[in-house]
């Protein structure tokens, strides 16, 4: 632990990453204020039980129930007054956002918003948040690097992200609070959502059902398994770097580093499970990205973060636990 940062406010403390960042935080002896709204985009269920591995963990944390949407949540924090925000509280999901945009306006705009008006009056000096590898939008120019365009957007999902990466720019400049944003590739790994591909394709395969494989298989993914991100969150959250200036608004990708093909994915998921997938062939989705890849040159020089998990590894780690789970 370095000697400055000793507590820390983590949003979205029982989302799936949420989840991972804060065992790691409690683990490390920080002191650890978990917030989340416990929504119900999907089982709340699974959030509870995220809920009980924290609460068996020895030490420092505290978990409290909010919408960051609304101001009176933030008079439950109001005491904490964390060094450091991680913040990861959001309404995920690429394809909901075209059905139910209005969440994402309350859940990643007026949220974030309201994080930073938080860290304005207890002055807090530094948040990291979470963005998306969406943000590149239409871009095809592989892989993609912090410096490309990405003013071409394919759902409202990356826009709402790519405002949160804006926001974070104007108020460093106006109040000098230091922003790390990351871009992450495609998250996977134990307790991961169920909307999420991997899970579902678990879930529907393990029951010999159907799964729908959009774009006929052959959409590219740079996955990035739980416990690489998690150890990158913890690099630009507590290690000092030199290469920033004394104020800064960075963004960095944080990927797996090694795209692999849907198709390709499915047959990892089948060895595990020993059981062919049954799968109905569909063009591509609206507001679907066909391919992701992410340059972590940044980040790798930065902060020395280097992915270590192989897909092969982390989907048997992702079946392992849900066979133990379900």
């Amino acid at each position: 632990m370095t000697s400055k940062i000793k507590k820390i406010l983590v949003t979205g403390h029982l989302g799936f990453i949420g989840f991972h960042v804060t065992k790691k935080f409690i683990l490390l002896g920080y002191d650890v204020m978990g917030i989340d709204s416990l929504n119900k985009y999907y089982s709340v269920k699974l959030k509870r039980d995220r809920g009980k591995v924290l609460d068996q963990i020895n030490g420092n944390y505290e978990s409290v129930i909010g919408d960051l949407s609304e101001i009176i949540t933030l008079k439950k924090i109001k005491k904490f007054k964390p060094d450091l925000i991680v913040n990861l509280a959001a309404q995920a999901g690429v394809r909901h956002s075209l059905e139910r945009p209005e969440e994402y306006i309350s859940n990643n705009i007026s949220s974030f918003m309201n994080i930073i008006k938080y860290a304005i009056d207890y002055e807090v000096e530094k948040i990291v948040y979470a963005s998306t590898s969406s943000v590149y939008g239409g871009n095809k120019d592989f892989p993609f690097k912090e410096n490309d365009r990405v003013d071409n957007p394919l759902q409202f999902y990356a826009v709402t992200k790519r405002t949160n990466e804006l926001m974070a720019k104007a108020y460093n400049d106006l109040y000098k609070i230091n922003f790390i944003g990351l871009r992450f590739f495609t998250v996977y790994g134990p307790w991961g959502r169920p909307d999420m591909s991997i899970h579902k394709f678990t879930d529907l395969i393990s029951k010999n059902k159907p799964i729908d494989v959009y774009n006929f298989g052959k959409h590219t993914r740079d996955f990035t398994y739980i416990d690489d991100l998690v150890e990158g969150i913890r690099l630009v959250s507590t290690k000092k770097n030199s290469h920033l200036k004394k104020s800064y608004a960075e963004i960095y990708n944080i990927g797996g580093n090694k795209p692999i093909s849907l198709n390709n994915l499915i047959k990892e998921i089948e060895k595990n499970l020993g059981i062919k997938a049954k799968k109905n062939l569909l063009p591509l989705q609206k507001g679907d990205v066909e391919k992701t890849a992410s340059n972590i040159n940044k980040i790798s020089n930065h902060y020395g973060f280097f992915p270590k998990t192989s897909l092969e590894e982390g989907i048997k780690n992702f079946i392992n636990w849900y066979k133990n789970y379900y």
